[in-house]
């Protein structure tokens, strides 16, 4: 098969995951893969975002500026993200979150937590041909976690917690795939001693 090719895939798993991840980190990309391997709804942070945008008339820089400006958007999205784990948490049945705080928003309710990340110069190649410039990007991942210790004391950097880390600049768009494909097929539960436990968000 000739490198970067995919195949249709189907994973039987009942898992509720989430994934996480700076800019150009591949997030969108596994999760579009993953939730059609597996059959299950996939939610991003970043549309719940444009909805809020889209509820509020606002463009999404606009939404951007007020979110720098106050806390209540981000509280807005982190609580329906947060409405959305508790449902999923309890359902058996697979479901896809994503978003920079998936992990720590869905804390205990998920059974499978990632983080992936590359590079800064990979990710900015990435996403060159984004509306978000390089200085946007920068500022922004900035801002944000600033304002995750501010409201959660939550330091975006303490990834300890986090069941599969990735660096997705060392494999391709299938191989992160079938990385993450081998840890969902290979997960047992009776074999399972233990997650690492996250504390509960106050949004």
């Amino acid at each position: 098969m000739p490198t970067g090719a995919t195949t249709t895939v189907e994973i039987d798993t009942t898992l509720f995951i989430t994934v996480s991840g700076p800019p150009g980190c591949g997030a969108t990309t596994l999760c579009e893969r993953l939730a059609d391997a597996v059959g299950c709804p996939y939610v991003s942070g970043g549309d719940i975002f444009r909805e809020l945008a889209e509820d509020r008339d606002l463009s999404l820089n606009q939404l951007t500026a007020k979110a720098e400006a106050s806390d209540e958007i981000d509280r807005a999205l982190d609580r329906r993200l947060q409405s959305i784990a508790e449902k999923w948490g309890t359902a058996n049945k697979p479901f896809i979150l994503e978003s920079r705080l998936a992990g720590w928003i869905a804390g205990d309710r998920a059974d499978l937590r990632i983080w992936l990340d590359a590079p800064e110069d990979v990710r900015l190649e990435r996403i060159e041909d984004r509306v978000e410039t390089e200085a946007e990007m920068r500022v922004r991942e900035v801002s944000e976690a600033g304002r995750y210790e501010s409201y959660y004391e939550i330091d975006i950097d303490e990834r300890g917690f986090y069941d599969l880390q990735l660096n997705t600049a060392r494999w391709g768009k299938e191989g992160v795939f079938q990385v993450v494909r081998a840890a969902l097929e290979e997960y047992d539960p009776d074999a399972d001693t233990g997650a690492f436990s996250t504390p509960d968000l106050d949004p």
